[in-house]
């Protein structure tokens, strides 16, 4: 073997080595799913880059006018965050939302997207609504998203990128030696690219869990979970146009969705029947 070859080889096991590492000893799990995720994050401290980041997007859009659709955004985005905070009280796990300062707006963008930041930002646009049509509609795609800030997606994603590129490094340490490069992971994690509240695809694996749990947490707010599926389906007769929806290029395909939240309909329709 040539020595370059063995040097890369090498360097790549010790990168190896060293996820493994962080994976057994900085491990938590996610609710209702179990899954066990790599957290090298502290909540206080992703949720202050998320907060500021939020407050950027606020800077560089336009809010809504549109106060019937923005008072719907806010309503549900109440309800749902309630009842996930209810829910996280009753299986003991009330820490995982500790420091979440809930915020939902609509930005006045005919755009079909919306997303949720770590900490319980969130954002829709306006093009998402006719699609939504009322407020089962918002509360499918408002579990969805704040499924994504409850699961911890953005401070897992943070923490593969601190663990890949900087060695596991802290994130102090990191904003401290190359904050370029921190700013950059911590945009990604967030779900948004370098131009603001464009958003970034997460895993299949993060966007079915975000489906799961979101089709609960709609359920446990009193919203029918029945109503996913529909609006999948008027995402997917929006897509038959040359151009897809900026939400549906970030998401799988939705009869792939479709078929995955009904698998969890019957769980989600008996909630939903005890809280209705």
């Amino acid at each position: 073997m040539k020595p370059t070859f063995l040097k890369y080889r090498n360097y790549a096991m010790s990168i190896l080595l060293l996820l493994v590492l962080l994976a057994v000893e900085s491990c938590s799990t996610v609710p209702l799913t179990g899954r066990r995720q790599l957290s090298l994050v502290p909540a206080s401290e992703i949720n202050a880059m998320s907060f500021q980041q939020y407050e950027q997007v606020l800077d560089t859009s336009r809010l809504s006018s549109n106060q019937e659709w923005a008072n719907m955004v806010r309503s549900v985005g109440r309800d749902i965050s309630q009842a996930v905070e209810q829910y996280m009280r009753e299986i003991g796990e009330a820490d995982n939302v500790e420091g979440f300062e809930w915020e939902f707006n609509l930005i006045a963008e005919d755009i079909i997207n919306a997303w949720a930041m770590p900490g319980g930002k969130v954002a829709f646009y306006e093009g998402i609504m006719p699609i939504a049509r009322d407020k089962t509609g918002v509360a499918v795609v408002m579990g969805h998203e704040i499924a994504h800030a409850i699961a911890k997606h953005g401070a897992e994603r943070m923490s593969l990128g601190l663990a890949q590129q900087l060695g596991g490094a802290t994130l102090q340490a990191a904003l401290s030696q190359q904050p370029q490069m921190t700013q950059q992971l911590a945009m990604t994690a967030f779900g948004l690219g370098s131009q603001i509240g464009v958003q970034l695809p997460y895993s299949r694996e993060h966007e079915s869990e975000a489906d799961r749990l979101g089709l609960m947490f709609m359920a446990k707010a009193g919203y029918d979970p029945r109503e996913a599926p529909r609006f999948w389906q008027r995402m997917q007769a929006k897509a038959g146009g040359s151009r897809p929806p900026e939400f549906l290029s970030t998401h799988p395909n939705p009869e792939t969705r479709i078929n995955q939240l009904n698998k969890y309909m019957d769980e989600a329709v008996a909630v939903y029947q005890q809280n209705r």
